[in-house]
């Protein structure tokens, strides 16, 4: 008799597991949607623009330093940040492009 009772239980929860998979597999979907996917087309963006980069381009790097573009590399960037002072950052430093004149005097 107890034996009987555990062959109907286990019977009835074998539907019953596939609906309790359902909350997981919809909160993965939010994650998707509202953190993932976002997270790669930034990336994306960030890679399109440091591939873009130019001399005369003026940037923001992840420091805080505004300066122009002088001279490329494939891994180095040179930013010249007043009239004779140029230091070299890593090119994944640049963080923003910034619109041609934001730089008032170099």
């Amino acid at each position: 008799m107890i034996g009987t009772a555990y062959a109907q239980a286990a019977g009835g929860a074998a539907g019953n597991e596939f609906l309790s998979l359902l909350p997981m597999i919809g909160i993965f979907v939010v994650f998707y949607f509202l953190l993932i996917r976002p997270q790669q087309k930034r990336a994306k963006e960030q890679k399109a623009m440091m591939e873009a980069l130019q001399k005369g381009d003026e940037v923001v790097t992840a420091g805080g330093v505004v300066g122009k573009v002088v001279k490329l590399d494939e891994n180095y960037v040179t930013l010249q940040v007043n009239g004779t002072t140029e230091i070299s950052f890593q090119r994944n430093a640049v963080t923003a492009l910034l619109p041609k004149g934001s730089i008032k005097q170099i």
